[in-house]
């Protein structure tokens, strides 16, 4: 019997999905998250599933790895080799200032001190001309001070190289040849954009995070190995796409946001089977909460995200394809304090998975969100992981009376209060996605998934008027599902500025026609099938003399004739006028190709809810006060999802409990479930 399985590390627990492909079987796992050994949380999480290794086909895993080792600085002693002149560009960085009236402000330190930047002579031109020929001699003095100064990893990024990488590659070998205890990062491997401070950052931490990543993985592959899966393994990358383990540990950087980008893809692959083509996936666990807007079926990726980016700090900027996700550290987890000037604060501070929150009693003390949800009766003490973890509410309360005190307020109401501004939090991420990027919510719908998102999905609809809440099967493990829906991608990006004119139509055809042919070349490498392989296309345009651009999908059929070259500008106006509210009939340039490699993979397929043993009356479990800001403490039913026939309609207020995640109705909504087994809820009367 072939199997796949997906391993999702969070923050807080470690989330398995295996689908038996014979049978169509899917069997599902969650245990703690092992900060001190991740490999060793995986393979614990393989054996308390009970899967045979040795059946298993292939094998998903979401990391938070490179993310942790970034975060926490904790990756390589990294140096830098340059083109002469440039040795501060990461200290000069830009100079829009996200923070522009703050009189203390500093830039975000350079992850490579001033004395591990070394400057070699070369230069090319835009056009990847040689102006000057690489000084070999400055290449080999530069190794020889990394190796003096026990440099770990070394970044190689020359002006210009997306052009031209002759230098670059010629830099790698000498590296390789003098010193090759370092790994080595050369910037065109990891993206052929422009922009001198985004594509050197970019390389650099690439470096940074090569070692840790090459070990964790070859670790993991290691101990998979021992305990006999042999199954092609695959990494999930930030752009909605995996790829195998060996291209995961070159270029490891791709794997910034490789967990939250799994519960999107299972939002947007749940949605597409209701018939809804226009959702907010949001996932929330234990750390942090994500929410991705998916508009008309089509996910966003963008090439400009930011590491630890807010509104008053500029971050550091990665030049990668990443699914245009929002991320606040707003989770179970998070810990509600008050700061010095007596305000009160939810996150981004998280108890993790150790010592965790207080109710988990196992040493933290801390009040989270957690312990709010337990305080106000939304979450039972004795069924927390389907009763494998009991939490103890003693401790809970404990823990939120040090906010409630401060206040002079009851352990309720603090309760509440803290529940309040985390729903707050979550819903200025939400109005990030969608209102501030010219989107109505009241036109999406919402697929909450995590383990708390069925806790908070249903008040945060509410107060942005959205359609209804959708909260899939086994919401609790989502992101590992939503891997096993993934396919194989790649991204290949390259800045190339030329006017979008009828007058360069080869000159576009031939600048994607090389990109495609570099696509299926990697599709080569791995070994997978080009039959099952598509390519999709896309084009970085802006206005002439504009200094950013709008992502415009090129179907092909519009590469095949003047006018239709006229319906992709059309089709650009279009999209820059949603994103900025206006256009222009100035003369419309190009600045990127991006072309996009998709290997199809086997995926499971949409069961209807097996009706046998359900009932509404079996699924009732009793009821429990409940308190809710806008009524008060009021009883509640209380339903076991696993009993709930398809059909079943349920009147608000009302609790739905499962193993991995517990769903709230608020008074005023009911809850259908639909054929598929999923919780779909809406406000009365609409």
């Amino acid at each position: 019997m072939a199997k796949r399985l997906a391993i999702d590390i969070g923050g807080t627990f470690t989330d398995f999905v295996g689908l038996d492909e014979e049978t169509g079987e899917v069997s599902l796992e969650k245990a703690p998250t092992t900060p001190q050994n991740f490999a060793e949380g995986v393979t614990h999480t393989i054996r308390k599933s009970g899967v045979d290794p040795t059946t298993i086909r292939q094998f998903v895993h979401g990391t938070t790895v490179v993310i942790n080792a970034l975060t926490e600085r904790q990756g390589a002693k990294v140096a830098l080799i340059t083109t002469n002149g440039f040795r501060d560009v990461l200290e000069i960085q830009r100079a829009n200032r996200t923070d522009m009236y703050n009189l203390f402000y500093q830039k975000p330190k350079s992850f490579v001190p001033r004395r591990f930047r070394f400057e070699v002579r070369e230069r090319l031109n835009h056009r990847g001309e040689v102006l000057q020929q690489l000084v070999e001699e400055d290449v080999v003095a530069a190794v020889e001070a990394c190796k003096k100064a026990g440099i770990e990893a070394i970044a190689v990024c020359y002006i210009h190289a997306y052009a031209n990488h002759a230098h670059e590659q010629r830099t790698r070998e000498i590296i390789e040849k003098l010193y090759q205890e370092a790994s080595v990062t050369v910037s065109h491997e990891i993206t052929q954009e422009w922009r001198e401070y985004e594509r050197t950052n970019t390389t650099v931490l690439n470096a940074y995070v090569q070692p840790v990543a090459e070990q964790y993985l070859s670790t993991l592959e290691r101990e998979l190995s021992d305990m006999g899966l042999e199954g092609t393994k695959y990494a999930m990358q930030s752009n909605g796409g995996t790829t195998t383990f060996p291209q995961a540990q070159r270029v490891p950087i791709h794997l910034v946001e490789s967990g939250p980008v799994g519960g999107v893809i299972g939002a947007s692959v749940i949605a597409k089977g209701m018939g809804e083509e226009s959702i907010i996936s949001f996932d929330m666990g234990g750390t942090t909460a994500k929410v991705c807007l998916i508009d008309r079926g089509q996910l966003k990726i963008n090439t400009d995200y930011h590491l630890e980016k807010t509104a008053i700090w500029a971050g550091y900027p990665l030049r990668i394809p990443v699914l245009d996700i929002v991320e606040v550290g707003a989770g179970g987890g998070s810990i509600a304090w008050i700061d010095q000037g007596g305000a009160l604060h939810v996150g981004p501070r998280s108890a993790g998975a150790d010592p965790g929150p207080a109710c988990y009693d196992l040493g933290g003390t801390e009040p989270t969100v957690t312990d709010a949800n337990l305080v106000t009766g939304r979450l039972s003490p004795d069924y927390f992981l389907g009763g494998q973890m009991r939490l103890d509410a003693a401790k809970a309360e404990a823990a939120v009376r040090k906010i409630a005190e401060p206040f002079s307020l009851s352990t309720l109401e603090a309760a509440l209060g803290i529940i309040r501004l985390a729903n707050a939090n979550m819903q200025a991420a939400l109005e990030q996605v969608s209102i501030e990027r010219g989107y109505d919510p009241r036109e999406f719908s919402l697929v909450a998934s995590g383990g708390a998102g069925g806790l908070h999905g249903a008040a945060l609809a509410r107060e942005l008027h959205m359609r209804k809440v959708i909260v899939p099967r086994a919401p609790g493990q989502f992101s590992a599902w939503g891997m096993l829906m993934t396919n194989l991608r790649h991204d290949f990006i390259r800045t190339h500025v030329m006017a979008c004119a009828s007058e360069q139509l080869e000159e576009i055809i031939d600048g994607f026609s090389k990109l495609e042919e570099e696509a299926r070349e990697q599709f080569r490498q791995e070994g997978f099938p080009l039959e099952r392989t598509w390519i999709e296309r896309f084009l970085d345009m802006r206005y002439k003399g504009q200094e950013h651009t709008v992502r415009t999908s090129v179907p092909k059929d519009s590469l095949q004739g003047k006018n239709n070259l006229n319906l992709l500008i059309d089709k650009f106006h279009e999209l820059h006028e949603q994103a900025y509210s206006f256009r222009q009939d100035d003369p419309v340039e190009i600045v990127n190709f991006h072309v996009v490699g998709w290997g199809e993979e086997n995926k499971p397929s949409f069961k209807p809810l097996e009706e046998e043993g359900r009932s509404l009356a079996q699924a009732f479990k009793g009821e429990r006060p409940v308190h809710f800001e806008e009524v008060g403490t009021v009883q509640s039913q209380v339903y076991e999802r696993s009993l709930l026939p398809s059909s079943a309609k349920i009147a608000g207020p009302a609790v739905i409990e499962e193993p991995a995640c517990t769903t709230i109705v608020c008074p005023g909504q009911q809850v259908v479930v639909d054929r598929f087994g999923n919780l779909v809820i809406m406000e009365v009367g609409k």
